[in-house]
C-alpha cells in the first residue's frame, strides 16, 4: 500500500482544481474524482485531520441524524456518492462491505459507515434504504438538502457539483471519491482512501481504524 502525508488544507485546495466526469446508459449518472493525485493512492495519511462536519440530515427511516452526535467516539468511514451511479460508488460501498465482514462481530457493530447521498432528489429515503440493504444494512444512508451535503463535502475536501443534464440529456452528477476515515479517539478524519483502495486495503486497515491507529 503506498501511502503519503498531506495537511487537510492542501487537499481543500486541490479539491476545487481538478474535477472529471463519465457519463453511462440512457439514463445514468457520472462520477468524479476531486483529485487525481489523491484518487490515484489506495490511502493519503493526514497530518493535520479534518474536523468531523457538524451535519444533520434524514436517514432510511426518515429520522433526523447528527452525525457529530451519533458517531461521537465510534471509528468512522463516510463517503458521498449517489444509488444511480454505474461503477465507482457501488465498487466502493461493496469493498468495505466484504472487509468489514472480516472483522469480529463487535467490531463491525462498532464501526460506523455513512453514506451521504450527492442525488438528494432521486435518492429518498426508501430509495437509498433499498440500496443500501443490498450492499450491508448497517450501513448509515442520509440524504437532505443539496446545499448541505455539498457544504459539508466541501469542508472535508471533496467537490460535490448539482446533478444536471449534460449534452446529450443524460443526468451527470459529479463528486469526489474519496473515503475519509475518522478516529473514534478524537473524532478527526486522518485517512483519506482513493477509488484505487481495494478490499485488501480496507481487509488491512479496518482494525487498526477502529482501535484509533492510523495504518
Amino acid at each position: 500500500m503506498r501511502k503519503k502525508t498531506f495537511a487537510a488544507a492542501a487537499l481543500l485546495a486541490a479539491a476545487t482544481l481538478t474535477l472529471s466526469a463519465c457519463a453511462s446508459g440512457d439514463s445514468g449518472s457520472s462520477v468524479a474524482s476531486v483529485s487525481q493525485e489523491t484518487a490515484q493512492r489506495p490511502v493519503t495519511v493526514l497530518d493535520q485531520p479534518f474536523t468531523k462536519p457538524a451535519l444533520v440530515l434524514t436517514d432510511t427511516q426518515g429520522k433526523p441524524y447528527d452525525l457529530r452526535k451519533e458517531t461521537a467516539g465510534r471509528p468512522t468511514l463516510i463517503y458521498f456518492g449517489y444509488t444511480n451511479c454505474p461503477d465507482v460508488c457501488p465498487l466502493t460501498m461493496n469493498n468495505i462491505a466484504v472487509a468489514k465482514k472480516q472483522l469480529p462481530k463487535a467490531e463491525q457493530d462498532a464501526l460506523r459507515v455513512v453514506f451521504v447521498t450527492t442525488d438528494p432528489d432521486r435518492d429518498t429515503p426508501a430509495a437509498l434504504g433499498k440500496w443500501l440493504r443490498g450492499i450491508d444494512p448497517q450501513v448509515v444512508g442520509l440524504t437532505g438538502k443539496f446545499a448541505t451535503v455539498q457544504a459539508a463535502a466541501y469542508r472535508l475536501g471533496i467537490t460535490v457539483e448539482a446533478p444536471h443534464k449534460d449534452k446529450n440529456g443524460k443526468i451527470v452528477s459529479t463528486h469526489g471519491t474519496q473515503v475519509v476515515a475518522f478516529s473514534p479517539k478524537t473524532d478527526a478524519g486522518y485517512l483519506l482512501y482513493g477509488e484505487s483502495a481495494t478490499v485488501d486495503n480496507y481487509t488491512k486497515d479496518l482494525p487498526k481504524i477502529i482501535k484509533g491507529q492510523n495504518p
